[in-house]
């Protein structure tokens, strides 16, 4: 259970990229179900549960469970006769399964977290490339949550960092580039990742999923690097910025949402605050998609002259009753405040009643050179 808990996987949301996988191995190996399960110490919890809508199941019941506790894959072609499983619930029961085959998801310290399976109603035999290919897909899998641990554990460490740094680092700007070169490292290195996968898994049912998960997070760094603004350019039209910064983050957050609408006044803001108020859109848009939004609307207007006002808005779900930024543990919320306190500009947020959901607000004034 210690190696579940470090990877903090369970009782997460939805993933995209988790559901791609268990959709092709449904069509790859021609079965009506295909789960990636997390094993937990009284339940198994699915991840993903292509064409079954069920959250999660008692470890008693599960085969799962007993499909963990191999080193390779395990393999039922007929359950109500195979004496492993003719007693299990699931097999003599309403639910009448047929057939089982799970790949366990094992750590690269060599424990099984869970694992990638296919089920069928139906007894039925399959090959070993399709087992292989299972295999394959278990191996995505595991890549994917390698690399989420390794991100996880980057950020806590980044955290950890602006903690001890954050009295010196008063002007966000060189918090801002911190934290920008590493995204931007960190970026390019899963993406050398992934386009390794696709390559060794060409040819494969796996590939083109892969491939693309790659030239999105391609396009994430792209977005990240329009953010970091050459030095030598002192002032930019922040309405121009915002659309273009827009335009990108809506291929990057692609499915699932309209592309972000912009409104702002044109006026030409200092670059180190133009890269502040880039940020913080970037922070609070792809929170807002994570979340369920499908609409973002970004807003920048003269309060007066000398006061600007930047919001993002989103018809996702809102916000909890209790929340608070400064008591966030997440590393967002944390450089947005810290964002704003650089621009020396105050952060509310509340309901947005044309949108539906959530609108955050930040106040600053205009910087010397502005127009």
């Amino acid at each position: 259970m210690a190696a579940v808990l470090r990877y903090d996987i369970l009782d997460t949301p939805p993933d995209g990229s988790f559901d791609h996988v268990t959709a092709v191995a449904a069509r790859m190996l021609g079965t009506p179900v295909a789960i990636v399960s997390i094993v937990d110490t009284d339940r198994i919890w699915f991840k993903s549960h292509h064409g079954l809508d069920v959250q999660q199941i008692t470890r008693d019941m599960g085969l799962c469970a007993s499909a963990v506790m191999q080193d390779g894959p395990w393999l039922v072609n007929d359950a109500p006769r195979d004496p492993r499983t003719l007693t299990n619930p699931l097999v003599a029961g309403e639910f009448g399964l047929g057939f089982y085959l799970g790949i366990p998801l094992q750590t690269n310290d060599g424990f099984n977290l869970g694992t990638l399976c296919v089920l069928d109603f139906q007894p039925r035999t399959v090959s070993q490339d399709q087992i292989d290919h299972l295999s394959d897909l278990a191996s995505v899998v595991m890549d994917q949550l390698e690399l989420r641990l390794s991100a996880r554990l980057a950020i806590a460490d980044l955290s950890a960092a602006i903690e001890q740094k954050e009295a010196a680092y008063r002007q966000a700007a060189l918090l801002a580039k911190e934290i920008d070169h590493r995204v931007m490292n960190s970026l390019q290195l899963i993406a050398n990742m992934l386009t390794l996968q696709s390559v060794q898994l060409r040819g494969t049912p796996g590939a083109l999923e892969i491939s693309k998960a790659a030239g999105k997070i391609v396009a994430v760094a792209q977005v990240h690097q329009h953010m970091h603004l050459d030095e030598t350019v002192t002032t930019l039209d922040c309405a121009d910025y915002l659309r273009r910064l827009c335009s990108g983050l809506s291929d990057v957050l692609g499915t699932g949402g309209a592309p972000i609408i912009v409104e702002a006044v044109s006026v030409s803001l200092l670059s180190e605050q133009i890269g502040r108020i880039g940020l913080i859109v970037n922070e609070l848009a792809t929170n807002a998609r994570k979340y369920g939004a499908t609409q973002i609307k970004v807003s920048l207007m003269r309060l007066d002259s000398n006061e600007f006002c930047l919001s993002v808005s989103d018809n996702g779900p809102g916000l909890p009753a209790d929340f608070a930024p400064e008591k966030m543990s997440g590393l967002g919320m944390k450089v947005i405040v810290s964002l704003v306190r650089g621009l020396n500009g105050t952060l509310t947020y509340d309901a947005d009643e044309t949108m539906g959901g959530t609108r955050f607000r930040t106040c600053f004034p205009a910087g010397a050179d502005s127009v």
